[in-house]
């Protein structure tokens, strides 16, 4: 089995080989892809977003299609960047200056008000015009400085109280035990296996 991973972000290839390493299922992303453009994610939720990647995906390669769209929500900033989280700081996207702004705007708000969360929507959109929906989300607080190597985004603010680390300090296997977006990849899993046996409805679903 093939599917495409509707993205360009390889963090997030890694992310999904890693969890479907067993599962005979091969991922390409947008990388492999010849003269791939970019389409314009003018949804109003993280779920309108990852529909309009996956349907585009699927349309241009025949291929099932997985797109997420995932975000940081700050509860003292009102939910932002939210939607916008990839590109809070403009154009073109960087996740040092994403960072930069996002510290700044906190710089005076006190620790215990500095939670905030993950959110994760994914959309498995087939040839059929068959689509799915998983969704995923992880509590956490906002660092002061930056801590840790890995990840990619807001992982290095990102405090996890479980692991007393932030996202950039954790390792695959643990942040593919947590994370927002691992959440919704692995109940993707379960419904990648109905559409091999043909046993799945044609209408979007929320699980």
């Amino acid at each position: 089995m093939k599917i495409i991973l509707a993205t360009q972000n390889q963090g997030k290839v890694r992310e999904l080989k890693d969890l479907i390493a067993d599962e005979g299922i091969e991922v390409v992303s947008l990388r492999d892809i010849p003269d791939w453009e970019d389409v314009e994610e003018n949804g109003e939720t993280f779920a309108e977003n990852a529909a309009i990647k996956a349907r585009a995906a699927v349309q241009r390669t025949g291929l099932i299609a997985l797109a997420d769209d995932s975000g940081l929500e700050v509860d003292a900033l009102e939910g932002a960047p939210g939607v916008f989280s990839a590109r809070f700081a403009g154009e073109p996207k960087d996740d040092e200056r994403n960072n930069d702004k996002l510290l700044d705007l906190l710089e005076t708000i006190p620790d215990e008000k500095r939670t905030a969360r993950f959110r994760c929507a994914l959309i498995m959109a087939t040839p059929n015009r068959e689509e799915y929906l998983t969704e995923g989300t992880v509590e956490g607080k906002i660092m002061r400085q930056r801590r840790g190597a890995d990840g990619f985004g807001y992982d290095p603010l990102f405090f996890v109280t479980e692991f007393s680390r932030t996202m950039a300090e954790l390792t695959l296997a643990e942040k593919n035990n947590l994370s927002h977006r691992a959440q919704a990849f692995r109940k993707m899993i379960p419904i990648l296996h109905n559409l091999r046996s043909g046993d799945l409805s044609t209408n979007i679903k929320k699980t």
